[in-house]
């Protein structure tokens, strides 16, 4: 019986951890593997006892890209109507923090996995890439998109038209990452993010992603309506009243995610 593409860790409390487990092909992004990314995500989503996710990858890399051999065989036609797109918008509706623990490789459709995460540690010695012109084609998932936004035009232009990679110390220092951490820290790293951000009242931790990722994709005008929205929404909350309580109180805030 072959092993899952895809391994889910249990874990303890409010943090879970994805596993990428094509390991031979250095997690090649395959249909299966996405269609089990966005099953899990969407179980996942359900479960109240879930707060935070994390995303990694087994053996030397996170991923390298999508699977060329499944891709070769394909047409405009098929491409177009592929349920592979639809789901990269289901991970992206994922309305809790997803945390990308990236090492050794995040290329193509790796880096448009790690670019569609909220939050990334990295290890030292990463390579980011988008190199899909090497092979004829370009970016599809949200990586000229994405990229763009995250590094501007003329990094990710030099990107997307060259192959070019870059080291997770550029990533870092081009705001596409949060940090950079020894190999061997790197799931510790993701761990204490992922459960700093679970102590958090989880309707406002979700609210304040809706509205960070509303930003990246509305104009300021209509991000500060939907952000003052959701700030006022969170006011019909008992977290709210708690944490207000609390900080008058000189205590530490007791929340119940509600």
């Amino acid at each position: 019986m072959s092993e899952p593409v895809l391994l889910l860790d249990p874990g303890s409390g409010p943090v879970r951890i994805l596993r990428l487990n094509r390991p031979a092909v250095l997690n090649a992004l395959n249909s299966e593997l996405m269609e089990a990314i966005v099953a899990h995500l969407d179980m996942l989503d359900k479960d109240d006892a879930v707060s935070v996710v994390i995303i990694t990858g087994q053996g030397r890399a996170f991923a390298a890209g999508a699977d060329i051999s499944e891709l070769k065989g394909q047409n405009a036609v098929t491409m177009l109507t592929s349920p592979q797109i639809n789901r990269w918008e289901n991970i992206r509706r994922f309305s809790k923090p997803l945390i990308a623990a990236v090492k050794g490789y995040a290329l193509g459709g790796g880096m448009e996995l790690v670019m569609a995460c909220d939050m990334v540690i990295a290890a030292e010695g990463t390579r980011f890439g988008q190199p899909e012109i090497k092979i004829g084609v370009m970016p599809g998932a949200g990586g000229t998109q994405r990229l763009t936004k995250a590094i501007g035009k003329v990094r990710a232009m030099e990107m997307v038209l060259t192959g070019k990679t870059m080291t997770a110390d550029e990533a870092y220092a081009y705001g596409l990452i949060n940090r950079v951490v020894p190999v061997d820290s790197l799931e510790q790293a993701a761990l204490e993010l992922a459960q700093e951000i679970a102590a958090m009242p989880q309707v406002a931790v979700r609210l304040a992603k809706e509205s960070v990722l509303t930003a990246m994709d509305t104009p300021l005008e209509e991000g500060l309506k939907h952000e003052r929205k959701l700030f006022s929404l969170l006011f019909a909350t008992e977290d709210q009243q708690e944490g207000m309580a609390a900080f008058l109180e000189k205590r530490s805030p007791q929340f119940r995610g509600r």
